[in-house]
């Protein structure tokens, strides 16, 4: 098998798969933190500020994520099918216009957060290098998907907008107005899941030290976003009101 194909295989596995790979972040994660805290018998986030800081990053990659979300129509730039890529259209404005992968980099942004607070340098360059290998070959399989089914209006596109870091000069407006219904429906869990993610860490910490100096900010978002998710979880299930045409 030549190697651009096999690396589409690849990338269409992981891709399939792709919803396990914070969970098995979040997991080493842990326990890096968990092992340092045994091994220095310390708390190794250091400061309620550097949580919060830690918590930004990852509420930025959030915000990413809703703005690509929010802007983008029906059958693209989504959670996709089991099955493979969906698109019924080639989005090139708005974010698209600046970035070819911003849920990626939205993703990577909410899972740095996390990382971060482990305070280990080795596990946050292992974190960094296993998600370029793990997304490049979903970011090439969904590539190659693109160009053959949009052909010159795909590589046109390409060639001038990057791939993962942002050119901001190159924005152009998008050609669709914002859905609050759509964030509302597929993003729903994103800020329970990073707040409760952060109050594990922070109660393991504590718990480890015999401290109970908790982070009453991320405790009381934790609390705010779980009842929000359950919220819209009753909405969806229940009713049609975040349903929408496009």
């Amino acid at each position: 098998m030549a190697l651009k194909e096999e690396l589409e295989e690849q990338g269409n596995w992981l891709f399939r798969y792709r919803s396990m790979l914070p969970i098995g972040i979040l997991l080493i994660a842990l326990l890096v933190f968990v092992q340092a805290n045994i091994q220095y018998n310390k708390i190794i986030t250091c400061s309620t500020s550097y949580e919060l800081f830690c918590l930004f990053i990852g509420v930025i990659g959030l915000a990413i994520r809703i703005y690509t979300v929010g802007y983008t129509p029906k059958n693209t730039s989504g959670r996709n099918t089991h099955e493979g890529q969906v698109a019924d259209t080639l989005n090139t404005t708005g974010i698209y216009s600046i970035v070819r992968h911003p849920l990626y980099l939205g993703n990577f942004l909410m899972w740095l957060g996390p990382a971060l607070l482990t305070v280990n340098t080795w596990f946050i360059i292992a974190f960094i290098l296993f998600y370029w290998i793990y997304y490049e070959r979903i970011m090439f399989a969904e590539e190659q998907f693109l160009e053959r089914k949009f052909g010159e209006s795909y590589t046109n596109w390409a060639k001038r907008v990057p791939a993962f870091i942002p050119n901001f000069s190159l924005f152009q407006k998008s050609a669709f107005p914002f859905s609050m219904k759509k964030v509302l429906k597929k993003e729903k869990n994103g800020l329970f899941a990073l707040f409760l993610i952060f109050a594990v860490f922070d109660f393991v910490g504590e718990w480890l030290n015999n401290h109970s100096h908790f982070n009453n900010f991320i405790i009381a978002g934790t609390v705010i976003t779980m009842v929000m998710y359950i919220i819209l979880k009753f909405i969806k299930s229940r009713t049609g009101l975040l349903n929408e045409n496009r």
